[in-house]
């Protein structure tokens, strides 16, 4: 009699006190925003802590040594535990965002607003997972007698179509590289595709524990969506299937709870994100997007669709600036009257997939682009219509088809995977524009199929260049793709600097699959061009491109075909103001200039200086308004008087929106 009390007791007490799921945002993090920080203070340290040596690595490519920014900050501890003295249980951290989510009663929300040190409390958002019509419904399928291909069977068509076998025959498979997926859960330790797989962890943010297989009350078919990805990406049984990186290792989310009509809530998203990026993810996958929400008050519109709006879109910011390819599914919204992309595919810098059939046409439920301020999207398709996967609703050892851009999805993360394995140095800005360039609408991209079909063996075909900032040299690396062979020793590199004459030099081998050649040093902002020649198996001679050539500027490691001015580089402006990075550092000013990138999400005044160790002003580097987004100076060396300044450590300070920011550099001589 007591225990049926107290139920009815509890069911009282939640209809008198409903909780909605609430973001805590707060007004600083014990610093304030915009401060300087250093290596030697406990909350860098703090934040440092956070990261896995992975992390800092991959961190490193693309933030040099400044790898810790005030986002990456720990949120105060005391605030944490004032939030919780008010009996209030907290969901998620978002370190990124200096918010904590957790239900509230109304009373709270209005409590919690007056506390000093919260900045405001705004509704999570519920997103829609997928569409909840039967279009990504998995369709059982038994393998028959008859497959195209005996070692992948029925799945080599949505991989052949982006050319995946030719690159598994090189041996290229993902190893080495760490993929991150957010999805409904995953029965990954059943199904005899993915039993055997490398899962270096997995977190349930729906039921917060470590497992993200079904959990008792759980929807009888959380985790069949994610298990079908998992395997397009990751599943690896010969006569059935062989995913696209299925020698990657993974870190596996489950956000989605499907016991609500598939839908996730941002928070969980975010946070999941986060983790993954801490833990040294390389790439990551998701199939979230946006639809109307059960409370239309907080429903996004298209003018949200702008990649700075959405926790979503903005934690795959935030994940791209720390060197994470982020790859998200553009919608399935094609056939309704909402027919554009939705979020995380707004992201900037995301790589939004959508769908073809096999006949490498859009498919009608594709969402379309653009974003609302004008970006093109999707930036890539793959086969998104009867895919081939793991069905573990018919059993551990059951394929089914089914069509989604979430299908597309994981097919092209898989290849951003495979030119990491391939070579491991790139960044994520490099794998983003090496996909983009070699798919097969890159000369006239658009907003139904951004620039096209994507290939694994034309992006690791393609030229790339890695650039040691000590030696302050570039190296040119090739992986050559030709039917008829090659001879190693005929493979010739010819390159120009500027207008000079064309120089040829053999590459150098590595007596397996790579080539390789280190320029010369080389003046910052100097003009490269080269293009190869070699000899088949059968004598024949081969030039690639086989006409024009290939071009990159000193100063950027992105290498572009001759006459293409199509791709943009990544739009790096992230959601507040910051100081940027500087490179190269340490920088020789007899050879090269240093560059200096700084963002403002608005028009307002900024003031860039140079100081010597001891804090006297060298230069004025700028002073002035800025525009929106980025902003990059140069700095020859020399201080406002025209002398060339002496080896040593120099500051460069940024004064922007009434904060200071700072970074140290290295002039060598």
């Amino acid at each position: 009699m007591k225990k049926l009390t107290l139920f009815f007791l509890l069911i009282t007490i939640s209809l008198i006190y409903p909780q909605t799921k609430y973001l805590i945002y707060f007004k600083d993090k014990g610093i304030t925003p915009g401060k300087a920080l250093y290596k030697t203070e406990a909350v860098y340290q703090s934040a440092l802590k956070l990261l896995s040596a992975r992390s800092i690595e991959r961190r490193e490519k693309v933030m040099g040594k400044n790898i810790i920014t005030y986002q990456d900050l720990p949120i105060k501890p005391d605030y944490v535990t004032a939030i919780e003295n008010l009996g209030v249980k907290v969901e998620n951290e978002l370190n990124w965002f200096n918010a904590i989510s957790a239900y509230l009663t109304d009373a709270q929300v209005k409590e919690i607003s007056a506390l000093s040190f919260v900045k405001n409390i705004d509704p999570v958002r519920i997103l829609s997972f997928k569409n909840t019509n039967s279009l990504e419904r998995i369709i059982p399928q038994r393998v028959s007698g008859t497959n195209s291909n005996p070692l992948y069977g029925p799945s080599f068509q949505e991989f052949n179509m982006s050319d995946i076998p030719e690159v598994h025959a090189k041996g290229i498979t993902g190893k080495g590289v760490i993929i991150g997926i957010l999805d409904d859960g995953f029965i990954w330790h059943q199904h005899e595709s993915l039993v055997n797989q490398d899962v270096q962890a997995e977190y349930n943010y729906v039921f917060h524990v470590t497992s993200t297989a079904p959990q008792p009350g759980d929807d009888p078919s959380s985790g069949y969506h994610g298990t079908f990805v998992f395997s397009l990406i990751g599943g690896y049984k010969p006569g059935n299937i062989i995913g696209v990186a299925h020698d990657a290792t993974f870190i596996l989310a489950k956000t989605e709870d499907d016991r609500s009509e598939s839908h996730i809530e941002e928070d969980n998203y975010a946070a999941a994100l986060e983790w993954m990026e801490g833990m040294g993810v390389d790439v990551t996958t998701s199939s979230l997007g946006y639809n109307i929400f059960d409370d239309t008050t907080y429903s996004y519109t298209y003018k949200d669709m702008d990649g700075k709006t959405t926790i979503c879109a903005k934690a795959i910011a935030l994940a791209f600036q720390r060197g994470v390819v982020t790859v998200t599914a553009a919608g399935n919204e094609g056939n309704n009257s909402w027919h554009y992309i939705i979020t995380p595919g707004d992201g900037i810098n995301a790589l939004t997939i959508g769908a073809v059939d096999a006949l490498n046409q859009v498919t009608a439920f594709s969402s379309r682009g653009p974003t609302y301020d004008g970006r093109i999207k999707p930036e890539l398709v793959a086969l998104g219509a009867n895919n081939y996967g793991a069905d573990v609703a018919s059993g551990y050892s059951s394929y089914g088809t089914g069509s989604g851009t979430s299908f597309a999805t994981p097919i092209t993360a898989g290849v951003a995977a495979l030119l990491l394995s391939a070579y491991p140095k790139l960044t994520n800005v490099q794998v983003r524009q090496i996909l983009m360039e070699t798919a097969d609408n890159y000369s006239q991209p658009n907003d139904d199929r951004g620039y096209g079909l994507v290939s694994a063996e034309k992006a690791i075909n393609f030229p790339n260049l890695y650039y040691d900032s000590t030696q302050n040299q570039y190296t040119l690396n090739k992986i050559f793709f030709s039917n008829t062979g090659i001879q190693p020793s005929t493979a010739i590199l010819h390159y120009s600097i500027e207008t000079s004459n064309f120089v040829d030099v053999n590459l150098k081998y590595d007596d397996t699959l790579k080539y390789s050649f280190l320029f010369p040093q080389i003046p910052s902002g100097d003009k490269v061009r080269f293009y190869f020649t070699y000899k088949d198996s059968i004598g024949n001679q081969i030039q690639e491109p086989a006409s024009g050539d290939y071009s990159f500027n000193s100063g950027d490691e992105v290498i572009s075909s001759v006459g293409d001015t199509v791709i943009p580089p990544p739009i790096t402006t992230p959601p507040q103001n910051v100081l940027g990075i500087s490179y190269p550092n340490p920088f020789n000013p007899s050879s090269q200039k240093m560059k200096i990138q700084f963002y403002s999400p608005t028009i307002q005044n900024a003031r860039l200086i140079i100081t010597d160790g001891l804090g006297q002003i060298v230069k004025t580097l700028f002073n002035g308004m800025t525009q929106t987004g980025l902003t990059t100076v140069t700095w020859d060396g020399k201080s406002a008087n025209g002398i060339t300044c002496s080896s040593g450590i120099y500051f460069y300070i940024l004064t922007l929106g009434g904060q200071n920011y700072s970074n140290k550099l290295l002039l060598l001589k």
